[in-house]
């Protein structure tokens, strides 16, 4: 809690795109400083970790250009929250006292179970782990290799690196592009057919093993692979769990409509490590940065004394490169289920581009004029209110503040 009671103190925990995102839009105030914890001191722009590891592109951006001039940055990782005294404690010693604090730990690469995956295959769900990835495959240009997991990252590093004539085996281990329409999906197939990528759909295509050469899958077969990539789920940082507070059965941070932590009314959480109403959002930029507005939003209306809106979240669809010459782009109801319509080849490239780019651009356009993203009021329709009443979830009041 801060000495100077004219000054309110925000930590931001998580330098991701909510993180960013809420940093920027609490800087309305004069009266708020805000402190955004980071454990490396660039922004990891993910959605271009493919490009990374392929060498088509690069993944990291300057803070400079993302985060405003009144956020002060912190290079460090958080040990744990002390709710009781509204501090938390760095992994290299030290704290930082807070009056509210956003929790915006983001997602990683899942804890994967099958044997010899954690050893033998490379993830590559952030930039420490794509860069390990990198020089192994520039070391052996012709290794064949094998990547696991059909979501979009699994489908993006596939493509890219066929694109540069390697031989490549896309496991699905169920159906190609879970998200996508049945029309998106053979869009993608064809795709990929084009560039060479071997892929391997249905229940057969689930990997039980991965050797340092090989992948076994369930139906007895053994795929050769010199390298093996693992793209498949997500997992969050175990922050909230190592903090004593409420989380679902993946360590997302539980919050209300409001995003407010079911424990802590001075706790807001925001992007892949919230999990409001138990409800969680799809794990992506596209939820992360309206739901870094909204919890900055509900911060500033509690600072102000007003009751904070809540959650108000639209989906426009699914956008995955399909290396540097096409792309799609899967358009979606506003409450995030496929439609019939996408646009694919060179055109769906060209709005994969756009997407990636208007990400950066969101956040330096906040950063310079804070409270000018408005996107996250747009309505997200009847389906998530439908489904709170379903389970009976109250209306969003949020946990009592602790003076």
């Amino acid at each position: 809690m801060t000495e100077n009671t004219d000054v309110t103190d925000v930590i931001v925990v998580g330098g991701g795109y909510a993180g960013v995102m809420a940093a920027n839009r609490l800087t309305r105030r004069d009266d708020v400083k805000v402190t955004l914890v980071n454990p490396r001191p660039e922004f990891v722009n993910r959605v271009r970790l493919h490009q990374l590891v392929s060498g088509s592109g690069d993944a990291v951006v300057d803070f400079r250009e993302v985060l405003g001039e009144r956020v002060r940055l912190v290079v460090g990782s958080v040990e744990r929250i002390d709710t009781a005294g509204r501090k938390v404690t760095l992994t290299g010693g030290g704290a930082v006292a807070y009056d509210y604090l956003v929790y915006a730990v983001g997602s990683g690469s899942a804890d994967p179970r099958v044997p010899g995956a954690a050893e033998f295959a490379y993830p590559i769900a952030g930039l420490e782990e794509a860069r390990r990835l990198r020089p192994v495959l520039d070391a052996a240009p012709a290794a064949t290799v094998t990547v696991v997991g059909a979501g979009p990252t699994g489908i993006e590093t596939a493509a890219e690196l066929a694109e540069t004539g390697r031989a490549v085996t896309l496991v699905c281990g169920d159906v190609l592009g879970p998200y996508l329409h049945p029309r998106g999906r053979r869009s993608v197939a064809a795709r990929l057919a084009g560039l060479g990528v071997t892929v391997l759909a249905g229940p057969e295509a689930k990997v039980t093993a991965v050797t340092r050469d090989a992948v076994r899958l369930g139906d007895g077969r053994e795929l050769p692979s010199s390298v093996t990539v693992w793209t498949a789920g997500f997992g969050v940082p175990d922050l909230a769990v190592r903090s004593g507070l409420t989380t679902d059965a993946l360590g997302r941070l539980v919050t209300d409509e409001t995003l407010t932590s079911v424990d802590e009314g001075r706790i807001v959480a925001a992007g892949d490590s919230a999990a409001p109403s138990g409800l969680p959002l799809r794990m992506s930029c596209q939820a992360a940065i309206p739901l870094g507005a909204r919890a900055a939003d509900t911060v500033l209306s509690r600072i102000a004394g007003d009751r904070p809106a809540p959650l108000n979240e639209m989906f426009s669809g699914q956008c995955i490169s399909l290396g540097r010459g096409a792309g799609i782009f899967q358009f979606a109801h506003r409450h995030d289920v496929a439609v019939g319509f996408h646009v694919g080849g060179r055109p769906g490239a060209r709005l994969k581009e756009m997407v990636c780019r208007s990400v950066i651009k969101q956040l330096a356009g906040e950063a310079q004029k804070p409270g000018a993203y408005r996107l996250h009021r747009v309505p997200g329709g009847a389906k998530r209110r439908k489904l709170l009443q379903d389970q009976g979830t109250p209306a969003p009041a949020g946990a009592e503040i602790a003076q």
